[in-house]
């Protein structure tokens, strides 16, 4: 079992920037690829963005490439989402997750463990 924890979600304005965190407790943290994803409220969840469990690749929706920036450190069993440039339509529960594989992955099928999310607000 690997247990999730979000954390950094808040109100913030268009323009502004956020990070969030996933701290992973339970099995050994660099075995796992990790995931962001986000649910708005009426949608469904998407992908976000993902990293592989070295760090060394990472994958991005289309909506945040360029904005958002996935990134781990493996001592400290985290994984963080650094938003930038915020926009209304960002506005959506954040989860992260983790996947029992090395590459980085995109569906959330491919995914073990889901955090409870963190909420992420962005006023125009």
């Amino acid at each position: 079992q690997v247990q999730l924890v979000e954390s950094g979600g808040g109100l913030v304005q268009a323009g502004d920037s956020l990070r969030l965190s996933c701290v992973a407790s339970g099995r050994t943290f660099s075995n796992y690829a990790m995931g962001w994803f986000r649910q708005a409220p009426g949608k469904e969840r998407e992908f976000v963005a993902s990293i592989s469990w070295s760090g060394s690749s990472t994958y991005y929706a289309d909506s945040v490439k360029g904005r958002f920036t996935i990134s781990r450190d493996n001592a400290k069993n985290t994984v963080y989402l650094q938003m930038i440039s915020l926009k209304p339509e960002d506005t959506a529960v954040y989860y992260c997750a983790a996947a029992k594989t090395s590459a980085v992955t995109v569906a959330p099928r491919g995914y073990d463990y889901w955090g409870q999310g963190t909420q992420v607000t962005v006023s125009s």
